[in-house]
């Protein structure tokens, strides 16, 4: 079941879902960053990984393809990454710290809880007019969703081979 509750106070502008996986902390940072294009944005749409370099100030590009020809493409950085624990990135600027325009700040985080791993991912922007924005896209039905896939591509037993 996944929650959808800002985790901070509002003048943080932060929209957040968390879940419980039943998997294994490592499995999970394990399919977070070795299986990124399986569960990065919700079906039918999909994920093509242009670069991820897992390190602070490393290059973070995706594009995100519809089903009827949309192209989203995303460009941006880490700004910390700590193995088996936590991600954050950014889209204000590219790998080459060129200014680009800001929507948010991403944050994901695992930890070990009972007999799995606690998932929570945040979204944090600079107004509330851009967080405002972001829930009219449909953050939580988008969010949730993948959390879903990220969930089922963790908690299925072949993850273990791939």
């Amino acid at each position: 079941m996944t929650d959808c509750n800002p985790t901070k106070p509002e003048d943080v502008h932060e929209l957040s879902i968390t879940r419980h996986i039943a998997a294994p902390p490592e499995k999970v940072w394990r399919v977070i960053t070795e299986q990124t294009a399986q569960w990065w944005c919700p079906t039918p749409w999909r994920t093509e990984i242009i670069e991820q370099d897992w390190r602070s100030g490393g290059r973070n590009a995706t594009v995100m393809l519809g089903p009827d020809g949309e192209r989203e493409e995303g460009e941006g950085i880490f700004l910390e990454v700590k193995p088996g624990q936590r991600f954050v990135f950014t889209d204000a600027m590219t790998a080459d710290f060129e200014p680009q325009g800001p929507f948010m700040i991403g944050i994901f985080a695992i930890e070990a809880e009972d007999d799995g791993t606690r998932y929570t991912a945040s979204a944090r922007h600079w107004t509330e007019e851009a967080k405002k924005q972001h829930e009219e896209m449909g953050f939580f039905a988008g969010w949730t969703a993948v959390s879903d896939q990220l969930a089922e591509l963790c908690e299925n037993e072949m993850a273990d081979i791939i």
